[in-house]
């Protein structure tokens, strides 16, 4: 799972992410193979936001995920084209027929699951992970998607020997393949924001405890 932040982190020609319809894309590749393209206009501006006003999910699939560019109806033709307010884009045709048009690029971006990444979270949260045997504590922001085992790897950025502690919340042993609502650790912001409480001052503690155990790093 990604967070919002760091998709609109990655908004430059040569670093581009978007994300739509809940999913994440890494649209650098595509810039990179069709440089000088004035198509790529939109995406470029596009670059860290979500771009699911782009398209709707096709209701009628037998499969999974299968998004469709908007449509509308052209006034002057009253044909149903792509609706693209933002101007048009790479692999969408011209709104009349064109000699200069070729379609023989395969499958458009927006279907090619090759460019992405991940889901985008619904909901992030920080908590604070306080390690008991050096008195450290980290403030980190993780998806509530996300299982322990998902956390513990985004950790190794703080301890690279994170695997070899126990997580606790409360004194009792967290599940790693379960996140952390699962475990009981309530996400309780909503209800902060409503007694106008400061989240950063309640977020929940988790516990590590060191297992003598070095042969994970």
């Amino acid at each position: 799972y990604q967070r919002r932040v760091r998709v609109s982190q990655h908004s430059s020609s040569k670093d581009l992410w978007v994300s739509f319809l809940g999913k994440v894309y890494d649209l650098t590749p595509l810039l990179d193979k069709n440089a000088g393209n004035i198509l790529l206009k939109p995406i470029q501006n596009a670059g860290g936001k979500d771009i699911s006003h782009w398209f709707n999910a096709n209701a009628d699939s037998k499969t999974d995920f299968d998004p469709k560019v908007r449509t509308h109806i052209d006034r002057k033709t009253g044909c149903e084209v792509p609706h693209t307010p933002q101007g048009r884009f790479i692999h969408i045709p011209p709104a009349y027929p064109s000699a200069t048009w070729a379609n023989d690029f395969g499958t458009p971006w927006w279907k090619d699951e090759s460019y992405c990444i991940g889901h985008l979270s619904n909901k992030t949260r920080k908590i604070r992970i306080i390690n008991t045997l050096t008195s450290q504590e980290h403030t980190i922001e993780v998806c509530g998607e996300e299982t322990l085992e998902e956390i513990l790897n985004r950790f190794y950025k703080y301890n690279k020997h994170a695997a070899s502690y126990t997580w606790k919340y409360n004194g009792v042993n967290l599940e790693m393949t379960k996140t952390l609502e699962q475990n009981g650790v309530k996400d309780e912001d909503e209800e902060f924001y409503e007694l106008n409480f400061n989240e950063e001052d309640w977020l929940p503690a988790i516990h590590i405890y060191f297992n003598d155990d070095l042969t994970e790093a």
